[in-house]
């Protein structure tokens, strides 16, 4: 295996905890650089400082990078990456909005490895939903249900960075921070919605100007529709995924996920049955889960045996922008209190963003 040498651009509290906790248990993976604005951050590792981005790509010293600042500077910062031909490694999400993700994909020429760290992908428990739901177990999907409002953070978790939870420094609020994760997830398990209508909490539980509690509702075309909820405001909150089909349902919780099926289809039932109220018992089975996967680590792991050639990307950085759109769709929903259809225009949307900025 070819040792990688890899610079960490950005040492806030995902870049130190990248290097503390992920990048060492990584094999054939060396830190070689870093780079952060804040001068006085660079002293703190035995290796090359850089203030500026374009500095450490100059240097020679790395064969890759793993982007973890503020978001706007994801973009420009992985063009330049990209451009030099680095391999790139990018934090959620991959940009703020729809336009500066097709920016930054378009930068990418397909030589190099390119992925977003998307690490709830190495969850079993989403493993497996999303297994069980490309084998149809469930038929056709008829409703999805999924509320993800374990999001909680204080007062001063948004106090501890001028650029937390403003237009101008983070493009967003549980939409662009916390909730990407739920959002790749939703898209790499359903697909992306044709239709999104939302209504959001600006400032609803904190002090802040950007939304931190959303309601939504994804339209799939004519197949089914889903209702999408989070927020950073709710104690003790929950992650309950509920999927019905025409063959039963999942119902994803904690550490168990059931599965409740009938033999013939609802469908069929409905037209064959001779009750005006009847009733079924399912076929029921529990799954349980222990632990979450590889998680940071395990997207590392898996950048650094695509770059030697020896596995396929789990989460490759291009299908971030579904992520994105959908968070877009969802502010701007929120925003005008309108349905946005998707594809959703990038150049509306980003002028949308840029007057919120101003402001």
């Amino acid at each position: 295996m070819q040792s990688v040498r890899i610079g960490v651009i950005g040492l806030g509290n995902m870049g130190q905890g990248h290097i503390k906790n992920h990048l060492p248990k990584v094999e054939g993976l060396t830190l070689t650089a870093v780079a952060d604005a804040d001068e006085s951050r660079l002293a703190n590792y035995d290796v090359p400082g850089f203030t500026s981005t374009q500095a450490l790509i100059d240097s020679g010293l790395v064969d890759a990078v793993l982007i973890a600042t503020p978001h706007y500077d994801h973009t420009e910062s992985g063009i330049a990456a990209l451009k030099a031909g680095l391999h790139v490694l990018v934090e959620k999400p991959i940009s703020v909005d729809k336009a500066d993700c097709e920016r930054l994909i378009a930068a990418h020429d397909g030589t190099k490895q390119f992925a977003a760290m998307f690490n709830q992908r190495t969850d079993p428990r989403y493993q497996r939903v999303r297994e069980l739901l490309q084998t149809g177990v469930v038929g056709e999907l008829q409703r999805v249900h999924w509320a993800i409002t374990n999001w909680f953070r204080p007062a001063m978790y948004y106090r501890s960075g001028g650029w937390r939870a403003t237009w101008a420094g983070e493009g967003g609020g549980v939409l662009l921070n916390q909730c990407p994760h739920n959002i790749d997830l939703y898209q790499w398990m359903f697909g992306v919605p044709t239709r999104i209508t939302a209504v959001c909490g600006f400032g609803k539980f904190h002090d802040i100007e950007v939304e931190d509690s959303v309601t939504a509702i994804f339209e799939h075309g004519d197949r089914n529709v889903a209702v999408f909820e989070t927020s950073t405001g709710e104690l003790p909150g929950s992650n309950r995924l509920e999927i019905a089909g025409d063959l039963g349902r999942l119902i994803l919780e904690g550490d168990e996920l059931k599965l409740d099926l009938y033999p013939s289809s609802n469908r069929e039932f409905s037209e064959t049955v001779q009750e005006m109220f009847p009733w079924r018992k399912p076929e029921s089975s529990v799954e349980t889960f222990s632990g979450s996967g590889g998680q940071h680590t395990e997207i590392i792991r898996n950048f650094v045996a695509a770059i030697n050639g020896q596995e396929t990307l789990l989460a490759p950085a291009a299908e971030g922008i579904h992520s994105v759109e959908m968070a877009n769709a969802m502010i701007w929903s929120g925003l005008t209190r309108k349905a946005i259809d998707l594809p959703m225009d990038a150049a509306g949307y980003a002028e949308v963003l840029a007057g919120l900025k101003a402001k």
